[in-house]
């Protein structure tokens, strides 16, 4: 039987981060590519990215492999670049979006893997995934997004603040880009009902601030962010523990793409199979089919199958079939996974190109998602976090029925 009594804890990471730069970086990458397709008339199940960044004391490497458009240039590349570290609020000495040193190095995918992941005429071979790899999805019913408690709270904290900081007045513009957030929730008969500790450290820009100025900044926005009650006299505090933080982001600690999987996911709530999302188009499932075990997952819950549920997907490197399809509901389903199992492969396609027709990736809705997490948010109009709606539910309901 689960544990239910307990304390668990989740980090974050802001978009100003290191990590985060880069992987901000990548995904504008990925999604300049589909813009510019579009622009070009270019068939958007042809376009190839896989786009790794580098980032240091004011110099910026981007490497990686690519199949598309012709007008994502060196120029094109570096032009965005400069617009996404100015968009986050980089211009300090030591990283500054105007006087960086950007660096592009991607060259064409290898014709050996676009061989085993295209589609093929006429042998009527379908398109394959683009690596081998395990996926998981998880939803929980811990808060509306369906996403657990403690990683929700810590990616609130920090969306918060950067809204704040970014305001035309307010305290919160001492602030700086790179900032971390910790939640420690306590768990009550299996459900979240306060906060133990929490830590926040933030950059700022005035450079003389102590810790206890830059609390008394950030205090109202972690009170304003948690449910009304969770913090009590008990809670413990850790405000800049280290005391100053003049010097951040990738100016202070070097960046790189992917590195914040966990920060990216269910801050350690469920399994994750180690593959990294930014930076690549949808025919890698390390990120498409991640998205759809998500997507499946919220989608049980949000039928009142079960109060959690994980998923797992796998793949082989040019198959289009996935090898397994495995659920968990921790014991709180209304039937058996194994049925479940079973009415998952009916309703969706999980082939590389099912997933990217049903969720409709083929799109430049990549960069929204460096920042904050990959789930959790609301579904958008224009299709991004398209994984995160809850319309398979009723066909779910039906097939385990």
């Amino acid at each position: 039987m689960a544990r239910q009594s307990f304390q668990f804890t989740s980090e974050s990471v802001s978009e100003g981060h290191p990590d985060k730069v880069c992987d901000r970086i990548s995904d504008e990458v990925v999604d300049a590519f589909y813009r510019e397709g579009a622009k070009e008339h270019l068939d958007p199940w042809t376009i190839r990215a896989a786009c790794e960044t580098m980032a240091t004391t004011n110099r910026v490497i981007i490497a990686g492999e690519s199949r598309g458009p012709k007008g994502v240039t060196v120029a094109a590349i570096q032009d965005l670049t400069r617009a996404a570290i100015r968009d986050i609020g980089y211009e300090q000495e030591g990283f500054h979006w105007a006087n960086c040193n950007i660096e592009v190095l991607l060259h064409s995918q290898s014709a050996d893997i676009a061989a085993g992941v295209d589609a093929q005429q006429p042998t009527n071979k379908e398109e394959g995934a683009g690596d081998q790899g395990i996926m998981f999805g998880y939803a929980c019913n811990e808060t509306p997004e369906l996403l657990p408690a403690p990683i929700y709270y810590a990616h609130k904290i920090l969306k918060d603040l950067a809204m704040a900081r970014k305001a035309p007045t307010g305290d919160a513009r001492q602030l700086g880009p790179d900032a971390k957030s910790q939640v420690t929730v306590q768990y009550e008969n299996g459900k979240p009902v306060g906060v133990t500790q929490i830590v926040v450290s933030h950059q700022h820009i005035v450079e003389d601030l102590t810790s206890r100025q830059v609390r008394d900044i950030i205090e109202p926005f972690v009170l304003k962010a948690l449910p009304q009650g969770w913090i009590s006299k008990d809670t413990i505090w850790h405000i800049n523990p280290t005391g100053k933080f003049f010097i951040g982001g990738p100016d202070g600690d070097c960046g790189l793409t992917g590195r914040k999987i966990i920060v990216d996911t269910y801050g350690g709530a469920a399994p994750h199979g180690g593959g990294a999302f930014s930076g690549k188009d949808p025919t890698k499932v390390d990120r498409s089919a991640a998205y759809a075990s998500r997507y499946l997952a919220k989608n049980v819950v949000a039928a009142g199958i079960a109060d959690r549920c994980t998923i797992q997907l796998s793949y082989a490197i040019g198959v289009a079939k996935p090898l397994s399809i495995y659920v968990d509901t921790h014991g709180t389903g209304k039937v058996s996974e194994a049925v479940i199992e079973k009415a998952l492969g009916e309703v969706m396609d999980l082939t590389p190109r099912g997933i990217r027709s049903h969720l409709d990736l083929n799109k430049p809705i990549y960069a929204r998602t460096s920042a904050y997490g990959h789930f959790g948010h609301s579904a958008e109009a224009d299709g991004g976090f398209s994984w995160e709606r809850t319309d398979l539910a009723e066909k779910i309901s039906q097939a385990v029925a």
